[in-house]
């Protein structure tokens, strides 16, 4: 059985015992009102009397009302808490029972009752004590005939009233110095602190948003804390990789201003070699300056765009670079078009990045193939080399700005390190996915876009 708190527990047995005395109270004023007027009741009434006392009999019935009064605010306050609610969703209104406001209410009007109960049953003691002590009684008359028993049952009412007022709401109080200091350690920059949900009243909802927001600011200052270290990562890389050319630029310009060649075809090596790492600078530019505008969110026009004849464009136009690595470029589609929203001038970037890898890195398998197929409501585009594998170790990373799975080879091959980059930027804005699978046979680029519709 579930553990009831202990403040819990007091409010529990204060509001069963107002209730149990409030029920006494009503059922005495119906019998002598109604009741007595039978003649069977009164006979009942003597009999039970006589047998076991009225004093016993009301007792048996305070306990009565007690108990049930108890089991019942225990069982309907249990099947309240349980009720499902979520602070997240978009409110319609806290319950009425579980509001802040009404917990006040119930903590005052409880009070009242119990405090009613509790001068009810002083004063009848008193008066008891005083029939039975003279002394007493004539010591105390004086002064409450001086005072007035009005004024005086006032007095003490007042201070029982406060008392189980400040009791039966110091859980509230309790729970919202908690909260007062939970904001502070959160003002104090510990983003991690959570203030524990306690309730479902507004005050469990301040805590609950307290700790989203929380939450949200770690998650934004983490953000920019990744979003500093990739622009400082980027710079680094950039400068790395601008560096290499450029110092053999100026390697081979140094050479032909000093005049340290032999004849004019060792000139014309110079001047070829630094024009060809001019190229490579140009394209390593170029890559970077569409990565940070893709990355930045440049907005595109999107069409509908037919896949099947858009992959052939590409395609037809690396023949001459095919033919210089000596392979073979095809396309393969089915016979259903598969057509998807984008923007034509962007999305063909990405085929060429990935057709160009392919190229590069696929030449000892003799072919590139692109297959074009409907898989899942989706169009599958995928670019095929037969080259060496990629070892699986690097193909989570093949997407990463300027990583290259041998540097070397990379920049013997012409590699800037951003092709793939670019590629998933693009797809990605597209509302598509891209993927590498690698094996003996084959190593694949598969991209995913979501179809626009499809027809034979």
């Amino acid at each position: 059985m579930r553990r009831i708190p202990g403040w819990r527990l007091f409010s529990v047995v204060m509001a069963s015992l107002s209730l149990a005395a409030v029920a006494i109270l009503f059922m005495r004023w119906f019998v002598r009102s109604f009741l007595l007027a039978f003649e069977p009741y009164r006979e009942l009434r003597a009999r039970v009397s006589e047998s076991i006392g009225t004093d016993a009999l009301m007792l048996i019935a305070g306990a009565t009302l007690f108990a049930v009064f108890f089991a019942g605010i225990v069982y309907f306050g249990r099947r309240l808490a349980s009720v499902p609610f979520r602070f997240a969703d978009k409110r319609q209104g806290l319950p009425p029972l579980r509001t802040l406001r009404w917990k006040l209410v119930f903590a005052f009007f409880c009070s009242v009752a119990v405090t009613i109960v509790l001068l009810w049953a002083i004063r009848a003691t008193g008066s008891l004590l005083l029939k039975r002590n003279e002394a007493l009684a004539g010591w105390i008359r004086p002064q409450v005939d001086r005072i007035g028993e009005l004024p005086i049952l006032a007095g003490i009412g007042s201070v029982i009233f406060l008392v189980l007022f400040f009791l039966l709401s110091d859980q509230i109080i309790r729970y919202l110095k908690e909260i007062t200091r939970g904001l502070q350690l959160i003002g104090e920059g510990r983003l991690e602190r959570r203030i524990a949900v306690r309730s479902a009243d507004e005050l469990g909802e301040v805590a609950h948003n307290i700790n989203r927001m929380s939450r949200k600011l770690a998650e934004t200052m983490e953000e920019e804390r990744l979003a500093e270290k990739t622009k400082n990562d980027l710079i680094t890389g950039v400068s790395h990789d601008l560096r290499t050319p450029l110092t053999s630029i100026l390697g081979f310009l140094e050479l032909i201003a000093n005049g340290r060649y032999k004849d004019e075809e060792e000139l014309r090596s110079y001047a070829g070699i630094a024009y060809d790492k001019s190229l490579s600078l140009k394209r390593l530019i170029d890559d970077l300056f569409d990565y940070t505008r893709l990355s930045n969110g440049m907005p595109l026009e999107l069409a509908e765009l037919e896949l099947n004849g858009f992959c052939k464009q590409p395609m037809e136009e690396f023949v001459p670079a095919l033919k210089a690595a000596d392979m073979e470029g095809t396309v393969i589609a089915s016979d259903r078009l598969l057509r998807i929203a984008a923007d034509g001038n962007r999305l063909v970037r990405a085929y060429e990045n990935l057709i160009s890898n392919a190229i590069r890195y696929g030449r000892d398998g003799g072919k590139v193939v692109v297959r074009l197929r409907e898989e899942g409501g989706e169009a599958v585009a995928e670019v095929v080399n037969f080259g060496e594998p990629i070892p699986e170790r690097d193909l989570p990373f093949l997407f990463d700005r300027f990583y290259r799975v041998d540097p070397s080879r990379s920049k013997d091959t012409g590699g800037t390190g951003l092709g793939l980059a670019i590629a998933r930027t693009i797809v990605e804005r597209h509302s598509g996915t891209i993927s590498v699978r690698s094996s003996e046979e084959e190593t694949a680029f598969v991209t995913r876009f979501p179809l626009k519709g499809n027809a034979h």
